[in-house]
Parts: structure tokens; C-alpha cells; sequence
């Protein structure tokens, strides 16, 4: 009998997954895009999860099954040629999420070891630790739950001392006048900012793949969605906060990819930077880890439904076939594309995959005993927020958005060939 997950380990699900590496590959290209708005664009983005996470709720507490987003988007399309083609949306999600904090811990390590220069160590680090995990992930799927657990409390801990430290370090800071509203963008750059990270909240959907195994899920399922999602909108805004007023707005664009360790500077100074840097790494590290389990599991839940081919839920090594799938996939996307192209496919994957949640919640709510409206509106606030990021990044980042609008494309026509190939 498995052992049933406490609300605090609900929490810690919900949390591990929203404070991966997100926030750290993020907070840079944040700033760039809302200037001394970015506390808002995060609290944008923050309610958007929010909001999602009612429909999630209902969802998990009615069907709970460990395939979680595929299996809701199944119980309100059946295994369609759209749910297919949605599922598969989330298991190539999950891969650019992979690639992100891939990104992230490749821009971060030079600063504690560089060996040529910043482009190849980059992409040596970036492949190392996606190699490493996916190895750990083989070894054992209990040490990744070891390293998920441990991770998740020390990448909160630091993050939460540099809040503390950085909120007395604020006082009397030149940089605390970059925060006035003088220098927000336009509201319609705040909500672009807002969606381009959007990715740095997906993480809360992970608890609906635990709700079979959540004690008193009635009471304990809400609690672990709200609670953590509220959390973590508070813990993005402060260090929104402390990190705009700490460093002039030309020092965050100059270490965009590892601005957080820098804004520790000016109260820390080298220590500070290295302390960040190690948590990042860590962070990124455990994220890896996680989502390669995720994305794995994901490719064998759809090729289970007969949404993708039934060779997938063949082993290699005692793992899913999928796991090797998704480690060489993100190898390539790591490598291959720039982090705001990156943030920007995850964000339009998650934005549609969370519209069409929503939609589903709209349509069960009698079964689900849920709020039409409450669903709808949901599916309405991520379709628009989906429309605006797409048409804002089309003036600053064409290639993003074409990656983005080509990975939706291509999986409905793996979906649609699949399907046509399986009916003959």
C-alpha cells in the first residue's frame, strides 16, 4: 500500500516544482521586459495561476489519478485527435521546462568555475547536468525523490534569507527609486512580462499527478493548491522587489542570467553571489530531476491512453522508453535556442494546456461540483493573456514565437498521422 502524502508534503510538491529553476532563469528577462513593473508582472502571472489552480482543485478531488493533466483533458474531450494533440502539447512543455532550467544552470556555473569561456561553458554545463540527471533517473527513481526533498528545503531557506537580507539592505539603496510607478512600463508590457514568465508558476500542477495518494483530499487538495500558489506569488514579488531595488536597471540587463546571485552582491558581496549561485544550482539541479520523471511519466500515460504509439510504454533500463525520449530532446532545445525563446515556447505550451484545463473544468462543473464561471473564467483570462504574449513578442521576439506556434502545430500532426495510421 503506498503511504499517503501529508498537506505539508502536498505543499512541498506544489512549491519544488513552481520554485524549481524557474525563478532563477526568469527573473532577468522579468526585468528587462517590466522594468521597476516586474513586481506586478509576477503578480500577474501569479493570480493567472491562481485562478487555473480552482479548476485543478475540483478536477483532482473528482478523477484523482496519477496521470493528472492528461488525464483531466481526457475526461473532457475523450481520447481525441484535440486531447492527443493537447497531452502531447504537455509532454513537449515539459521538455522546454527542462531546457529552461537546463539554460539556467549553464549560465550560472561559470560564475563558480569557468574553464574556456562563457559560450562553451554554457553548453558544457548545460549538457552535464542534463546527462548526470538523466542518469540518477535511471539509477534510482527513490534517490530523485531524496534530492526533490532536500532541494526543495534548501533552495527555500536561501531564498528566504536573501529576502530577509535584502529587505535591510534596501534602506537608504539609491536603486529603491527604480520601483516607482515612473518607471513601469505600459500596463500591456507588465502583462507581457508577466506571460513571457508565466512558466515560473506551472509547477503547482504536479500536485494533481499526487491527488490518488493525498490524505482527507476533500479538505487537504484545496489547501495544497491555494496555499502553495499563494506562497509562491508572495516569495516571486518580494524578490521582485529587492532585486529592482538593489541593482541599477544596466547591471541587471549586463547578468541577466544570473541576476539574482548579483543582486546579493551589494549587501553580501562575494560571499552573497557565491551563496545564490550555489542555490540556483541546486535548484535547477532538482528541477531537472524531477521534471525528467514528469516528462516521462507523461509519454507513458499518453501512449497508455492510445494517444501516441504503445511502443512508448516499453521500458529501457527498467524506465519508460520516454525518459531517454526527453533527455535527448532537451540536450537538443538547451543547446539549440536562446532562454527568452525558450521561456516564451514554455509559456504559450502552459498558457493553452492550462485554457483548455480550465475549459474542462466549465464543462464538468456539475459532475465536478464546481463554479461555471469562476472555470470559464479562467479559460477566457489564459486565452487572452496566450493572445497578448503572442502578439507583443511578435515585434521583439519573432523566433520565439514562430518556435512556439510550430512545437502546437507539429503535436496535432503527430496526433492527426498517429491516429489516421491507427485506423487503417
Amino acid at each position: 500500500m503506498t503511504k499517503k502524502i501529508g498537506l505539508k508534503e502536498a505543499m512541498a510538491i506544489g512549491i519544488g516544482g513552481m520554485v524549481g529553476g524557474g525563478i532563477f532563469a526568469v527573473l532577468g528577462l522579468a526585468v528587462s521586459l517590466a522594468q521597476g513593473g516586474t513586481p506586478i508582472a509576477f503578480l500577474f502571472a501569479g493570480v493567472l495561476a491562481l485562478i487555473t489552480s480552482y479548476s485543478y482543485v475540483k478536477l483532482s478531488i473528482t478523477f484523482p489519478d496519477r496521470g493528472g493533466t492528461v488525464k483531466f483533458v481526457n475526461q473532457g474531450f475523450g481520447k481525441s485527435l484535440f486531447s492527443g494533440g493537447i497531452n502531447n502539447l504537455l509532454w513537449i512543455s515539459y521538455i522546454i521546462m527542462l531546457s529552461l532550467y537546463a539554460s539556467a544552470f549553464g549560465s550560472y556555473a561559470p560564475n563558480l568555475l569557468s574553464m574556456i569561456d562563457k559560450s562553451t561553458d554554457f553548453h558544457f554545463y548545460a549538457s552535464f547536468i542534463i546527462i548526470l540527471a538523466t542518469a540518477i533517473n535511471y539509477y534510482s527513481i527513490k534517490v530523485v525523490g531524496m534530492i526533490e526533498s532536500y532541494a526543495v528545503i534548501i533552495k527555500l531557506v536561501i531564498l528566504l534569507s536573501f529576502i530577509v537580507v535584502g529587505i535591510y539592505g534596501l534602506i537608504g539603496n539609491p536603486n529603491l527609486s527604480q520601483l516607482s510607478i515612473a518607471n513601469w512600463e505600459a500596463p500591456i508590457k507588465l502583462l507581457t512580462g508577466g506571460m513571457v514568465i508565466f512558466v515560473a508558476y506551472e509547477g503547482f500542477e504536479l500536485i494533481a499527478n499526487a491527488a490518488p495518494d493525498i490524505e482527507n483530499p476533500a479538505k487537504n487538495i484545496p489547501r495544497a493548491y491555494y496555499y502553495s500558489v499563494i506562497f509562491v506569488i508572495m516569495l516571486y514579488i518580494i524578490i521582485a522587489t529587492v532585486t529592482v531595488g538593489s541593482l541599477p536597471f544596466k547591471e541587471i540587463a549586463t547578468a541577466e542570467d544570473y541576476v539574482l546571485a548579483e543582486a546579493a552582491k551589494p549587501i553580501l558581496g562575494k560571499v552573497g553571489f557565491t551563496i545564490i549561485t550555489i542555490a540556483a544550482l541546486i535548484s535547477t539541479f532538482s528541477a531537472i530531476n524531477a521534471s525528467l520523471y514528469g516528462g516521462s511519466r507523461v509519454s507513458y500515460e499518453i501512449s497508455e491512453d492510445d494517444e501516441l504509439p504503445h511502443h512508448l510504454t516499453s521500458k529501457l533500463w527498467n524506465q519508460p522508453i520516454g525518459l531517454m525520449i526527453t533527455a535527448i530532446a532537451t540536450l537538443i532545445i538547451a543547446n539549440l535556442l536562446k532562454l527568452e525563446s525558450i521561456s516564451t515556447a514554455g509559456s504559450v505550451g502552459f498558457l493553452l494546456i492550462f485554457a483548455i484545463v480550465n475549459l474542462t473544468g466549465f464543462k464538468l462543473s456539475n459532475e465536478i461540483k464546481g463554479n461555471k464561471i469562476i472555470s470559464f473564467l479562467g479559460f477566457l483570462l489564459c486565452l487572452i493573456a496566450l493572445g497578448i504574449l503572442v502578439s507583443q513578442q511578435m515585434t521583439t521576439n519573432k523566433t520565439g514565437v514562430i518556435i512556439a506556434m510550430s512545437i502546437v502545430g507539429l503535436c496535432f500532426i503527430i496526433e492527426w498521422i498517429y491516429k489516421k495510421n491507427g485506423d487503417e
